[in-house]
């Protein structure tokens, strides 16, 4: 057995949640807070929710729910044998939370102009796995509310 096949082996990774994804997917935007106040020391709530504030210009909110989300997932990643510098991969779906929450975070630090934490962020995100930076770019870009135009003016707007 080679060293990265042993490492394989003893990747710790987070827990699944699937009753928070099943809830998260037949939410709406609105919903999201109820989310969290049902699973409150969920990652993935915590997350999604980081996500949400920071998809509508809330950088204050982004940054301290992803920080909720980062210390749920890094409590939850210790108890099981994790150390902070070890990975945690994207290509299990349950550390997705942990490493959206890292980029949300380092995304909304930028914007309060904390140039130096985001910078932190940045390299603590390229360490848990140097994929992920560009898996969660293509994959969970902030949501954008677009205004719908009629296909035909209201009644009397001719």
């Amino acid at each position: 057995m080679t060293p990265d096949e042993a490492s394989a082996e003893t990747e710790i990774t987070l827990a699944d949640e699937p009753e928070v994804r099943e809830a998260l997917a037949t939410s709406d935007r609105s919903a999201v807070q109820a989310v969290v106040a049902e699973h409150p020391s969920s990652p993935l709530a915590w997350a999604e929710l980081a996500d949400l504030a920071d998809s509508e210009g809330r950088a204050i909110e982004a940054y301290a729910f992803a920080a909720a989300s980062v210390e749920f997932a890094r409590a939850q990643l210790a108890a099981a044998g994790w150390t902070e510098g070890d990975p945690v991969r994207w290509a299990e779906e349950p550390n997705r939370a942990y490493l959206r929450a890292l980029d949300a975070q380092r995304r909304a630090a930028l914007s309060l102009g904390l140039g130096d934490r985001a910078e932190a962020l940045a390299a603590q995100l390229e360490a848990a796995d140097s994929e992920a930076p560009a898996r969660i770019a293509s994959e969970f870009t902030p949501t954008q509310l677009i205004t719908v135009i009629p296909a035909t003016p209201p009644a009397g707007e001719d």
